[in-house]
């Protein structure tokens, strides 16, 4: 066997075996969850990712940054040397543990507290980004809101409100916001999911705003084409993150991820590459797309 084949066998990683699998110990956080009590402890390539300068210079804003799927991408694209602005909701632990990652990869790290489901808040972090960074390069639109429901009356309307204000409605208040501030090269990342496609009975609310995001993703980017401004979302499926352990049932937080062909939940670093192409100048030809990061669960 040749040397390249030797090294070749060596670099290789099982997918199906590189993370944990279920089923997970019993566990059960309060809303919105917090990374320090998820057992096992997500990976979001705080050992792993390497950058290689794809975002050097770039002012980047990541909403839901604090954890999870934020949390991956911030560190990404800080390695890549991006400035980040973390906006997130109350979680001030997770959130200063993501700048902390951020500050190490020689980066700034803006902490932005607040309810995105109001529109003054939303531009208010737009306004502290220009404050902080001068200009607007990345918008990513990664906050959202879900709760596991068995039936269609235990959806108040309160809630069915709440969680098209923080998905969907706080998506359209940023990119409006952010617009006047968007030059040529400019990108846009919204965070839809596998729900868009194969929506789960028990995430009504959840799966139509994930439905209208990738809509919303297709439209914006065909009328800001012209300006040079992309947009593309990605579609995660089942995800380790501290919003699966808070807002689900104990017992398919146990299982969570076991149905996916790859017989597991992703990590929030199998993510995060993603994120940095569609940030990137190596996705210049894309715009209202979507990628599929799914465990192999068919979308078509």
């Amino acid at each position: 066997m040749s040397t390249f084949q030797n090294n070749k066998s060596a670099n290789s990683e099982n997918p199906v075996e590189k993370y944990p699998k279920p089923p997970f110990p019993d566990q059960k956080q309060e809303v919105p969850g917090l990374e320090s009590k998820m057992q096992p402890k997500a990976d979001h390539g705080e050992k792993s990712y390497k950058g290689s300068g794809k975002l050097t210079g770039k002012k980047a804003i990541i909403t839901g940054g604090d954890s999870g799927i934020g949390r991956a991408v911030a560190i990404a694209f800080a390695r890549e040397g991006a400035d980040v602005l973390i906006s997130y909701l109350s979680e001030h632990e997770d959130a200063k543990e993501t700048a902390k990652y951020v500050e190490e990869a020689g980066r700034k790290a803006v902490l932005v507290p607040g309810d995105i489901s109001e529109e003054e808040q939303c531009k208010q972090i737009i306004n502290r980004a220009l404050e902080e960074f001068g200009q607007i390069d990345i918008l990513v639109n990664n906050a959202a809101y879900q709760m596991a429901h068995e039936s269609l009356q235990e959806i108040t309307s309160e809630e069915l409100d709440h969680t098209f204000k923080t998905n969907i409605y706080a998506m359209f208040y940023l990119c409006k916001a952010a617009e006047p501030h968007l030059k040529p090269g400019s990108t846009v990342i919204n965070t839809t999911s596998v729900n868009a496609y194969k929506p789960s009975p028990s995430l009504v609310a959840y799966a139509a705003t994930k439905g209208a995001i990738q809509n919303f993703t297709a439209s914006l980017g065909q009328l800001w084409a012209e300006k040079g401004i992309r947009v593309n979302c990605v579609a995660p499926g089942p995800i380790w993150t501290p919003l699966v352990a808070s807002t689900m049932p104990p017992d398919r937080v146990k299982t969570f991820g076991q149905d996916v062909p790859l017989k597991r939940a992703g990590q929030p670093a199998e993510l995060a590459p993603v994120y940095v192409l569609l940030a990137s100048n190596d996705s210049s030809y894309m715009t209202s797309s979507t990628v599929q990061v799914t465990g192999g669960t068919p979308t078509i």
